[in-house]
């Protein structure tokens, strides 16, 4: 629900927040992804003693609520070692792509909590991820709305 649907007299209430959703995929993370992650847990945890010392119950419900999804996700994070071997797209692995107008893009599969597209960082689950798994060099794909060459893979 929006937050301007919600009364400020309902927040401190008690009325406790929506959980994070945890996503249903295995919690796999590059050790960026981890550091991220541990990293995110550290800062929520900074903000929690921050929060216990003011006087706002609804700050102090939205850290807890993050802080319980954050530490689950940290809980569950499954570290996945780089690839031994470049021959197949997986996850970790560095793809770069030929696009139909001859311009290159590189996406880098990656966990769930590390994507950022926007840097090429997609979650090993999108959809542009599971076009491209098990791939090699020389395969031809349909991404991004055209085809797409597998030319390299770091």
């Amino acid at each position: 629900m929006s937050r301007a649907f919600v009364k400020e007299s309902d927040q401190d209430a008690g009325e406790p927040l929506p959980e994070l959703a945890i996503s249903p995929h295995p919690n796999f993370v590059t050790a960026d992804g981890l550091r991220l992650v541990e990293a995110r847990v550290a800062a929520l945890e900074a903000e929690l003693r921050d929060a216990r010392a003011g006087s706002d119950k609804s700050v102090l419900a939205r850290v807890n609520r993050d802080l319980r999804y954050w530490t689950q996700r940290r809980a569950t994070a499954r570290v996945v070692p780089p690839a031994s071997s470049l021959d197949v797209v997986r996850f970790g692995v560095t793809v770069v792509l030929r696009l139909a107008d001859a311009t290159q893009r590189r996406f880098k599969l990656v966990g769930e909590d590390e994507a950022d597209p926007p840097r090429g960082l997609v979650s090993f689950v999108s959809p542009l991820a599971t076009a491209l798994a098990g791939k090699e060099v020389g395969d031809e794909v349909e991404v991004l709305g055209g085809k797409a060459e597998i030319v390299a893979l770091e």
